[in-house]
């Protein structure tokens, strides 16, 4: 007994498992799959082959359709069935369904290979920008709460333990840094995700005078990747290039996340978080924990672990397709979902967390003068190891200071004294900047391309 689907008559219980999870992880996908079948479907119609694949006037029925399926999709009622395999097939049953002969036509040229594979580059594209701009809104919550207690004194740790006196400034502004400095590796993997595979087919190319600088343009990307072969297995290689530069963002999260964990305990009490952010214990009254945060770190090294089961995906595999990509669809998908989800609720938390300064201040005891204590010996002429070795024999003769006073000789730049606030609030509007006109020029291709505005899909 086999069953029915438009790639032929396959076993059902081999049908069951080589779709997997698609029917559900291609919905996610399904928006791609309009964008990228308009821009195709505009090619086919502007090939010059007489008789046209596809007329201006078909063309324009086509896109009409895609973007009622785009709407379906966002309410929620466009569906993928088993004998579909996946949204590739069950888009073009959609359009065979509603305009006839004429959605059978929209593959012509096209294979599922570079279907999928810009369906995942424009998902991709979308997510990084949306991801960006979480990015640089946190890093910015974390600036402004770095400003605002910028001369609050703080107890520097190293190995945990009390080193040398610091600010809340210096470490609110010292993880948006760290946020800043993952906006680098994100906008590499945009720009290396910021190529088009579409017209590759199933790798070899197609006996048809196709324009893949056209459909590039059409989709906004920012060229074509050039060799249709490396255009397909090109696939998964992407993928693992996001997770690398995202693994990176959700480091600085688990560290940020750790860091707030430890001090709003009671034991320190430098922080208090929003009330509503923490959840209570089913026996203990009393408690308020920090579970966002706590998942926040764990979800770290599940998206990491997303980036070591691509890797081994990927590694190794011959050229060309393998139905093994498949399986690095939904750790790509789930690890840009998880991430944007950490980076909204930590941007949140930090705007509503607060600074205990007398909390803050009781935290700093003799001790942690003592590397001040060395430096004023050097500044009377001491070598600075005979000063060094003369306060560790000498701690106990250490006397309390007033670390706001200590701090204002560390002034020079980056120091709790010297951070260019400005300077960093520059830093970031430029990214912002930056992210914007990407999101533009990527939205106004779109929207040329489906005749409506996107992303909201209205009409002119």
């Amino acid at each position: 007994m086999t069953k029915k689907t438009l790639v032929g008559n396959i076993n059902p219980e081999v049908l069951t498992f080589t779709v997997g999870k698609d029917v559900m992880l291609d919905l996610v996908l399904a928006e791609a799959d309009c964008i990228g079948t308009a821009a195709h479907v505009t090619m086919l119609s502007k090939m010059p082959v007489k008789p046209a694949v596809i007329t201006a006037t078909e063309r324009k029925k086509i896109i009409k359709e895609l973007v009622n399926v785009l709407a379906r999709v966002r309410e929620g009622s466009f569906e993928i069935d088993v004998s579909d395999q996946d949204v590739h097939m069950a888009l073009e049953r959609e359009l065979t369904t509603t305009l006839g002969d004429l959605g059978k036509k929209v593959h012509t040229a096209r294979s599922r290979n570079d279907q999928i594979s810009v369906d995942l580059r424009l998902y991709g594209k979308e997510q990084l920008i949306q991801m960006m701009k979480e990015v640089l809104a946190l890093s910015g919550e974390l600036l402004r709460f770095a400003f605002k207690n910028s001369s609050v004194p703080m107890v520097g740790r190293t190995h945990l333990q009390p080193a040398m006196p610091s600010t809340v400034g210096l470490w609110a502004s010292a993880h948006a840094e760290s946020l800043m400095d993952d906006m680098t590796v994100l906008k590499a993997a945009f720009d290396f995700n910021d190529r088009c595979p579409l017209g590759a087919a199933a790798g070899f190319g197609v006996p048809a005078p196709i324009d893949r600088k056209l459909t590039s343009k059409l989709l906004g990307f920012a060229e074509p990747v050039h060799n249709v072969l490396y255009a397909t297995s090109s696939r998964g290689k992407c993928e693992t290039v996001i997770l690398s530069a995202i693994a990176q963002v959700m480091l600085s999260l688990s560290r940020l996340a750790e860091d707030i964990i430890l001090y709003s305990m009671p034991e320190f009490g430098y922080f208090s978080l929003p009330e509503e952010y923490c959840t209570g214990s089913s026996i203990m009254p009393q408690k308020k924990n920090p579970d966002v945060l706590e998942l926040v770190r764990a979800k770290s090294s599940t998206v990491h672990g997303y980036l070591v089961a691509t890797m081994g995906i990927v590694n190794g595999l011959p050229t060309g397709y393998n139905r093994d990509l498949q399986e690095t669809k939904e750790p790509f998908l789930e690890g840009m979902h998880v991430t944007r989800g950490c980076l909204r609720i930590m941007a949140t938390m930090v705007k509503k967390m607060k600074a205990d300064k007398k909390a803050l201040k009781a935290g700093f005891n003799s001790d942690i003068y003592a590397a001040d204590k060395a430096m004023e010996l050097v500044a009377k002429g001491v070598p600075f190891r005979d000063a060094y070795d003369h306060v560790k024999v000498h701690l106990k003769e250490l006397k309390g200071q007033n670390p706001s006073e200590v701090l204002k000789n560390r002034n020079h730049l980056g120091a709790p004294g010297g951070l260019d606030f400005d300077f960093l609030a520059a830093r970031i509007e430029t990214m912002k900047q930056q992210v914007r006109g990407n999101s533009r020029r990527y939205h106004n291709a779109i929207s040329k391309l489906l005749g409506v505005k996107y992303p909201s899909l209205e009409r002119g």
